[in-house]
């Protein structure tokens, strides 16, 4: 999930990527102003419509309600709605919202500007969310951005292609689907096979592996965004009784995000000129459950489209859809609401950018 924790130590955002952002916000109408361009991996908290084009794929989202909120009121593919956090953090940069890889003809030139590999059902593992058949798994999407880094060496040549994806800021949010469609489903065998510990470390391992891979690439300025308290989305809730929390499952996410930290840390040291940052987004998630009315919301605990039970828990055609979306933190059982994300993508650019956020304080994306 892309929200952001309150720990300085984790938050302070490499020189060199705060210096670009700062003055591709502050210039970026001026015509000599450097092109700021961005690549978003991730899963359906950040997808734009990369599964609509996948056939077979049940982690899917191009049906009503979804896009009720969006610019047509149309499904967009994005798990919302209306818009995700990137689509926001987009706007507050003032650059378009990077379009889905397989919206794109190869050869496009779109690609210069920026792609979007997100795809609902993602995970760092690739057996993780099986059961949709068809996802790009964080694997998947750097294969996709590898021919994407040819395309754009062909078209520019070397030296200009190596400064592009030198220069070019990554957004990163995989580990969500790794618990909650593979962990923490009792019919998969990793849940049954590796202790958390054990499960854990097999993440670790793969991230590092996917960071190396993405650097080797040309990636320099990473920012992967840590889980929030998966333990209190709907479709966890209704797993309780009494529709609390799961503490076991929030506890096994603060042991993901401080894994993952380290391993910031130390490739940080590792790797020549990298800047990896750890966006810590526990915190704020939680706060925003927790206290919803601070935020101007209402519920917090269920979602506005009422489908935190059904299998899948996804908005379909058939649900029953609140009317007053601006009151919950939810729209389905996993994903936040427009206004949420509204709220979330202010506090995350307020403190990844803090003195970008000033320079762009007329951004679009609206106060709740």
């Amino acid at each position: 999930m892309m929200f952001l924790g309150t720990k300085q130590t984790t938050m302070a955002t490499p020189a060199l990527v705060l210096a670009f952002v700062i003055s591709a916000v502050v210039h970026h109408t001026s015509a000599t102003a450097p092109s700021l361009v961005t690549f978003i991996f991730g899963d359906s908290l950040t997808e734009v419509g990369n599964n609509n084009y996948l056939r077979y794929s049940l982690a899917r989202s191009d049906f009503p309600f979804y896009g009720i909120d969006y610019s047509n009121g149309k499904p967009t593919g994005r798990f919302s709605n209306g818009r995700t956090i990137g689509d926001i953090i987009s706007e507050k940069l003032g650059i378009p919202s990077p379009p889905p890889y397989l919206s794109l003809n190869p050869t496009d030139d779109a690609i210069l500007k920026g792609v979007n590999y997100a795809s609902g059902g993602a995970g760092i593992l690739n057996d993780t969310g099986l059961y949709f058949i068809q996802r790009l798994s964080f694997d998947d999407q750097i294969d996709y951005f590898e021919n994407t880094t040819k395309v754009i060496k062909a078209k520019v040549g070397e030296q200009a292609a190596n400064k592009l994806l030198n220069d070019a800021i990554y957004f990163i949010g995989m580990g969500s689907n790794d618990y909650v469609n593979n962990f923490l489903q009792p019919f998969l065998p990793d849940g049954q096979q590796y202790t958390h510990d054990e499960f854990l470390a097999l993440l670790h391992l793969k991230l590092a592996e996917q960071f190396t891979r993405l650097y080797v690439l040309g990636a320099r300025k990473m920012i992967f965004h840590g889980l929030g308290p998966l333990g209190c989305i709907p479709s966890q809730r209704a797993k309780s009784t009494t529709n609390q929390c799961l503490h076991q499952v929030n506890e096994w996410v603060l042991e993901f995000n401080s894994k993952v930290k380290k391993l910031v840390n130390v490739l940080n040291y590792r790797l020549k000129n990298v800047q990896l940052t750890f966006a810590d987004t526990y915190q704020d998630v939680l706060d925003l459950i927790n206290d919803p009315s601070k935020y101007g919301f209402k519920v917090s605990d269920t979602s506005c489209c009422r489908v935190d039970t059904a299998v899948g828990g996804l908005c379909l055609s058939y649900a029953h859809v609140c009317t007053n979306r601006k009151e919950y933190v939810f729209w389905d059982a996993f994903h936040p609401s427009d206004a949420a994300n509204a709220i979330l993508a202010d506090r995350f650019f307020a403190k990844l950018f803090p003195v970008a956020a000033g320079a762009a304080q007329n951004g679009s994306a609206p106060k709740h």
